[in-house]
């Protein structure tokens, strides 16, 4: 039996590059970093002081301050970018949609931290008393799904996937496998993270994972350059929605591009340290599954987080999976101007691969002053300056703690 096409018919996005996709991308093409000095709490005595935030965000765009002030920032996120994108794909115009046939899959890889973090010191100072009813469902992974649901009155799968920085990347892999399992006509789905917190933060940085570039916040995500010293927090959220192809076509939806292929693997190798062979399963997976050769491959959107070892793991993984073909490769990290998104790369990267698609560009892996090949960081990471290119087929990796691995093929319609 042959599978159910999926394609993209909508876009939504918040990030620290932009609090929609337009302007996102500007930035992204204009090489402008969103990573600057903490500002939401004093972050002076931490290792770590700065971080992709989001800025000028405005939650009462899209839902009502009453309801906000029930929930934690990484749903506001994840509600914001899911009606963007719902917005951009022209679904609200459609007479007679069959709204038990649309869901929802918007995951999260950490959730209300920040929430849980502010409600545990008010339980300490103030007894349980102090403890809002709306704490748990502000702070549930779900909610985002749940409460997008409630939104626009769709009744099809409502769920919400956790796997740490691959969050996103799964969370729309799965859902265009409900549509071609033949369980929704229509899934929103993507990722979302709220995390810059002290404790967020402070946890990140106690594991000597974050750069401790403070004094230079711009410059400090520089993936595969030999002066990078770890990845810098970011927050968003990215959303798409996917649509099976002949109801798309039949509704004459705008389709960005078509999602061909998504696979997965673990690594069985340690809980934060990766290993190569892992995520080249995963890519060969996708591959697999879109029914493509490696070299019908053009522009890979990298993990690429700026770690010593994950920078050198990804393009050995790229070597593994792609083989000679890899050094035809343009490969590049819009991390370098977000910073880590967490559970919401996945969704944001997804749409700059999309975008890379839809333009014929890829963006710049910027602060690529001196690239480091004695670590065999020795592909084209497309360095400083967006390019021009052809791309007909580009995938999107997304990697997360205990080893989990997925990547997203998308094809140019």
């Amino acid at each position: 039996m042959s599978k159910r096409r999926v394609v993209v018919t909508g876009l939504g996005h918040v990030s620290p590059v932009g609090n929609d996709v337009a302007t996102g991308w500007a930035n992204l093409l204009a090489g402008k970093s969103g990573i600057g000095r903490i500002t939401r709490f004093d972050a002076s005595d931490l290792a770590c002081q700065i971080a992709g935030e989001v800025r000028d965000f405005d939650i009462s765009q899209y839902i009502s301050p009453k309801d906000a002030r029930r929930m934690d920032l990484f749903i506001h996120f994840g509600i914001a970018a899911a009606l963007q994108a719902v917005a951009d794909s022209g679904l609200d115009d459609v007479a007679g949609l069959d709204k038990t046939r649309v869901g929802v899959n918007i995951g999260s890889g950490i959730g209300g931290l920040p929430l849980i973090e502010n409600t545990g010191v008010d339980l300490m100072e103030g007894g349980p008393r102090k403890i809002g009813p709306f704490f748990i469902p502000g702070s549930l992974i779900n909610l985002i799904a749940g409460h997008v649901t409630i939104l626009k009155g769709y009744q099809g799968p409502s769920y919400g996937i956790v796997s740490a920085c691959t969050t996103g990347a799964h969370a729309i892999g799965d859902a265009a496998r409900i549509i071609q399992y033949g369980d929704a006509d229509v899934m929103v789905a993507g990722g979302a993270e709220g995390a810059i917190s002290r404790l967020g933060v402070g946890g990140f940085a106690a594991m000597k994972a974050l750069s401790t570039r403070n004094d230079d916040p711009a410059s400090a995500s520089r993936p595969w350059d030999k002066g990078r010293d770890g990845f810098v927090m970011g927050e968003g959220a990215g959303v798409l929605v996917l649509e099976e192809y002949e109801h798309a076509k039949k509704r004459g939806a705008k389709i960005y591009a078509e999602l061909i292929g998504f696979g997965m693997s673990s690594d069985a190798h340690h809980i934060t340290a990766p290993n190569a062979e892992g995520p080249a399963r995963g890519v060969a997976n996708a591959l697999r599954d879109a029914g493509v050769n490696p070299d019908d491959v053009q522009y890979v959107n990298a993990h690429g987080t700026s770690t010593p070892l994950g920078d050198a793991n990804e393009t050995n993984a790229l070597k593994l999976a792609f083989g000679d073909h890899a050094k035809k490769l343009v490969v590049n990290s819009t991390k370098s101007m977000t910073g880590h998104l967490l559970g919401g790369a996945g969704g944001v990267e997804a749409i700059y691969s999309i975008l890379a698609i839809h333009n014929q560009v890829s963006p710049p892996t910027i602060n690529l002053v001196e690239q480091d090949i004695d670590a065999g960081c020795d592909l084209d990471y497309c360095a400083n300056t967006a390019r021009d290119m052809k791309i007909d087929v580009a995938i999107s990796n997304s990697f997360g703690f205990g080893g989990t691995n997925g990547t997203l093929v998308f094809k140019r319609v």
